[in-house]
C-alpha cells in the first residue's frame, strides 16, 4: 500500500477504436482514489471514438505526459494500429519503467506486448486473444485477474472493473476499495451466466467465435508480425 500522503498521478491511454468499458470500467474506480489525479493521454488531444462510436477527448498528449504511478492500457478493435506505432510503443516503454503500477484490460495486453512489456510475465487478456500471449513471450494464465508483481492484468472487457478494485486496494488499502465498491453498488448478478467460453452452451460459444473470427485473425496476423520484429520466439513457434 502506497501511503495516503504520498499523491498518485494515474492515466490512461485513449486511442482510436478502443472498447470504452475498458477504459471507463477502470477509470470509475481509480479517479475515486484519494489525494490522486486521473487524466486521458492520447497521441494528440484531437478527440477519439471507441469501437461503437462514442466520443472521447484525451486531456493530454503524451508527448506532454507527467512520469505517472499507475498507467492503465486498454483494449479494444483500434490496438492492432498501436501495435505497430513505435512512438506509442516508445511511450509505453519509458512510463511503464517509472510506473508504480501498470493496469491492462483486455487485449491492452497485446499493445504491451507489442511494446516487449510481456515477456516473462504471467499474463491474461480476452479469451478471443489469449493464445497470442505467448507470442510476446508471456506466461498465459487463464484467470480473470492476473497479478504479477506491479503488473495487473484483465482479462475481457467487465473484468476491468475486477482488476480496477483489486489494484485500489494494492495502492490505498483494503477499505477505500471496499468503499469504493459499495459506492458503485458493485454486487453483480447476471441474468445469464454465460459470460466464459466455459459456462456459454457450446451453440452460442460457436456463434460468437464465427463473429469475432475475422478480427482474431486479424490480431493473429498483426500480433506475429509484432513478435517477429521484437525477436522473441513463441513456444509454439
Amino acid at each position: 500500500m502506497i501511503p495516503l500522503d504520498t499523491p498518485l498521478r494515474i492515466g490512461s491511454l485513449v486511442f482510436e477504436g478502443l472498447d470504452q468499458v475498458d477504459l471507463t470500467a477502470p477509470l470509475q474506480v481509480l479517479a475515486q482514489l484519494p489525494n490522486s489525479t486521473y487524466r486521458l493521454y492520447g497521441k494528440t488531444t484531437d478527440t477519439v471514438r471507441d469501437h461503437k462510436g462514442l466520443r472521447l477527448t484525451p486531456d493530454v498528449a503524451i508527448a506532454d505526459a507527467p512520469q505517472l504511478d499507475v498507467l492503465h492500457v486498454p483494449g479494444g478493435a483500434g490496438q492492432e494500429a498501436l501495435m505497430h506505432d513505435e512512438e506509442i510503443l516508445a511511450w509505453l516503454r519509458r512510463q511503464a519503467a517509472g510506473a508504480k503500477s501498470v493496469l491492462s484490460v483486455c487485449t491492452g495486453a497485446l499493445i504491451l506486448g507489442a511494446a516487449g512489456l510481456l515477456i516473462g510475465k504471467r499474463a491474461t487478456t480476452h479469451w478471443a486473444s489469449f493464445h497470442l500471449l505467448e507470442e510476446f513471450g508471456a506466461i498465459p494464465v487463464d484467470e480473470r485477474v492476473v497479478v504479477d508483481g506491479k503488473w495487473v492484468f484483465a482479462a475481457g472487457v467487465t473484468a476491468g472493473l475486477d482488476a480496477a478494485i483489486r489494484l485500489a486496494a494494492e495502492l490505498r488499502g483494503d477499505e477505500v476499495a471496499q468503499s469504493i465498491t459499495l459506492l458503485m453498488e458493485y454486487s453483480p448478478e447476471p441474468p445469464f451466466k454465460t459470460g466464459t467460453p466455459e459456462t456459454a452452451p457450446s451453440h452460442i460459444l460457436e456463434k460468437v467465435r464465427q463473429a469475432v473470427r475475422p478480427l482474431t485473425t486479424r490480431r493473429e496476423h498483426t500480433a506475429r508480425r509484432a513478435a517477429v520484429r521484437l525477436g522473441v520466439k513463441a513456444p509454439s513457434s
